[in-house]
């Protein structure tokens, strides 16, 4: 999708972070947005901030987890601004807990939140993209969907790898019809995803996927959205440096799972996290 001016854009979970960076950096191309977050606060800073700039936006409410919620979203595009381009299924949560202490309604409810809302997601834009025969689909997993560096955030980690799934089953279904498909992979991004962390059980150290990885301002992220929906890229993490460690996985999983045990790499001690 090379001319995105006049184009329209859907974007869940954009009143803050990444959504919001990719909201506005779209808007500077010309994208009329949808600016879809459950914090309808949030939601409406974000318009604020595209119409400062001469951008054209709409904020509402929305949560992605309830049924017809895609549906009155793509109703909205269509109202509002005539047409549906660009989606993007950012909207997303955290819990954290070891295995033993994560009751089975948090699973739930982090995977109705990460995974079964792209699902919602699919049923409700695809047929019209389809029907268009031009389009572009963006879904955000996360490093933690690429490898696995910490055992206290399984649910979102499942949630993530499947959505990575769900986007390269989609790519090689959607791509041969005109509809482009970027699977965005953030490792550590400045948002507040962790304002709304869940914790179960006993306190536990933050791991990390390395200390190669700095963290990102979601500006940055936003652009590099901009461009990958521009180029059709499927994959894109925010730093190709775990490239490597994918590779390195594939080449001996045992050796990859056995340094990652030996050698965590802790980002925030759990003492210090409680102080």
């Amino acid at each position: 999708m090379k001319e995105l001016a006049g184009r329209v854009a859907v974007i869940t979970g954009s009143g803050s972070g990444i959504g919001r960076a990719t909201a506005t950096a779209l808007a500077s191309e010309g994208v009329r947005v949808v600016v879809a977050d459950m914090n309808l606060v949030g939601a409406s800073e974000t318009v604020e901030r595209i119409a400062a700039s001469g951008g054209s936006a709409l904020a509402i409410e929305a949560d992605v987890t309830r049924d017809g919620c895609f549906e009155l979203l793509k109703a909205a595009a269509l109202k509002n601004f005539g047409r549906v381009d660009i989606v993007m299924n950012n909207a997303g949560g955290i819990t954290r807990g070891l295995p033993e202490h994560t009751p089975l309604a948090e699973w739930q409810r982090v995977l109705d939140l990460n995974l079964l809302s792209v699902v919602s997601s699919i049923h409700a834009f695809t047929p019209h993209l389809i029907a268009q025969g031009e389009g572009h689909v963006v879904n955000t997993a996360s490093f933690a969907g690429l490898f696995t560096y910490s055992f206290d955030r399984l649910p979102y980690a499942a949630a993530k790898a499947a959505v990575v799934q769900i986007s390269e089953g989609l790519a090689l279904y959607l791509r041969p019809k005109g509809i482009g498909v970027t699977c965005l992979c953030p490792g550590p991004v400045r948002t507040n995803i962790m304002s709304s962390l869940r914790q179960f059980g006993p306190p536990t150290d933050t791991l990390a996927p390395g200390p190669q990885y700095t963290l990102k301002e979601p500006e940055e992220v936003g652009r590099m959205v901009v461009e990958a929906i521009r180029s059709d890229r499927f994959m894109l993490p925010t730093d190709d440096q775990v490239i490597e460690q994918l590779s390195r996985r594939a080449a001996d999983w045992d050796a990859f799972l056995q340094e990652r045990i030996d050698h965590p790499h802790i980002g925030a001690r759990a003492d210090a996290a409680s102080n």
